[in-house]
Order: structure tokens, then C-alpha cells, then sequence
């Protein structure tokens, strides 16, 4: 399979929201990765659905969002009017998380469930069958622009003898730090698709980064 890219639209130039929106349309990156984040979950706030809405106004590609909130059960239908192809909520923050899988799915969106670095690979032991996704965090989840843990090698490697192991189609995302200097080795340990916000946004040259990165990877 092809690995995949997905460029954190958190890391956009929000005065021109639509202009690198349309930048990553015409890129040779395949999702847009929107992050949502309450305050509560994680020490920040991103935006809400106004801001979501408008990006998927004018994405042409498959829109990944993960919710970093808590409660995540109240908004599932609301993600799926606004257009969200793939739902990923935080293990940590779902008490009943088969339930919640089920309802994205019901939903019409494929499931994706979230691990926070400190969160081992063995409590998805019981639903990984019922995963389109899993992210792994490589970065403590809140902010952009943050180093990423060089145990995030090792966790890839065994989620993907999981989903071996499961006879599982899940799909491995790793979120965070992300560059050319480390995509290879994490495509190696067993990732599918990579997230990068600030390393694709902040360079010179973003349709060009986004390129270069795919080219490294596949």
C-alpha cells in the first residue's frame, strides 16, 4: 500500500486559511489532519466547527480529525455533518470506547482511536479488529512544534505486530515531529500514514516539502 501523508492543518497560517487549504489540494498530499482540542483534554485550544466547516468548504481530500476532548460521544454526528471522513478520538478520553467506535462507524466514518505517549500499545489488544486507525502521539498532544520521542519507533513496531498478530486492516498514523529525517524509519517500524504540521507548513517551500517527503516514503 501507499504511505500516506497528512499535513496538520494546526500549523496553517490562519489569515490564509483558504489559501493553504487549496495549497495542500494541489499538493501530493493525500488527507488534511484537523486537530480539535477543547482546553480540558490537552492545555490548549484550537478552533471549533465555524473553522472546520469553512476547510471542509474548500478540501478536496480525505478529512481526518481527531479530537483531542473530552466527552468526544456528543459531537460524533455533528463531525459527520460537517464532513469528516475519519474520526479519531482519544483512548483516554473515551470510558466506553467500543461504544464509541460503534457510533462513529454508524456515523458513516471510519474509526480511529488515539494513544497519548505515556499509553501502552496492549489496551487496544481488545478492539483492534474494529479500528480503521490508530495514531500514535509522538509528541506530548497539545501543541505543535514539539520534539518528538524517539520511543514512538518502538511502539509502531509493536502495534503493527497487533494488527498482524489480529489479522487486522488497521491503519498506523503517527502524529507529531515528524520530518524527512525520521519518516523512513517509521515507515520501516510499520506507520502508513504520517502527520506533519509545522515541518510542511513552516518550510519555504510547502508544496515542495510535501513532495520531498512523500517521494522519501514511498
Amino acid at each position: 500500500m501507499e504511505k500516506l501523508i497528512a499535513p496538520s492543518v494546526l500549523a496553517a497560517d490562519f489569515g490564509n486559511l483558504q489559501r493553504d487549504v487549496e495549497m495542500v489540494n494541489e499538493s501530493k498530499a493525500d488527507w488534511f489532519h484537523i486537530d480539535i482540542m477543547d482546553g480540558v483534554f490537552v492545555p490548549n485550544i484550537s478552533f471549533g466547527m465555524p473553522v472546520l466547516k469553512a476547510i471542509t468548504g474548500h478540501a478536496k481530500k480525505t478529512i481526518d480529525v481527531h479530537l483531542m476532548i473530552v466527552d468526544p460521544d456528543r459531537y460524533i454526528q455533528t463531525f459527520a455533518d460537517l464532513g469528516a471522513d475519519i474520526l479519531t478520538v482519544h483512548y483516554e478520553a473515551c470510558t466506553h470506547l467500543h461504544r464509541t467506535i460503534q457510533a462513529i462507524k454508524n456515523a458513516g466514518m471510519k474509526a480511529g482511536v488515539a494513544l497519548n505517549p505515556h499509553t501502552p500499545i496492549a489496551v487496544l489488544e481488545d478492539i483492534i479488529s474494529d479500528l480503521d486507525l490508530v495514531c500514535i502521539m509522538s509528541v506530548n498532544p497539545g501543541f505543535g512544534g514539539q520534539s518528538f520521542i524517539e520511543n514512538t519507533y518502538k511502539k509502531t513496531a509493536q502495534l503493527k505486530n497487533l494488527i498482524s498478530f489480529s489479522n487486522a486492516t488497521t491503519l498506523i498514523e503517527i502524529d507529531g515531529g515528524v520530518t524527512d529525517k525520521n519518516a523512513n524509519k517509521l515507515i520501516e517500524a510499520g506507520a502508513d500514514v504520517l502527520v506533519a504540521g509545522s515541518y510542511v507548513f513552516k518550510s519555504d517551500n510547502p508544496t515542495n516539502t510535501i513532495e520531498n517527503l512523500k517521494n522519501t516514503i514511498n
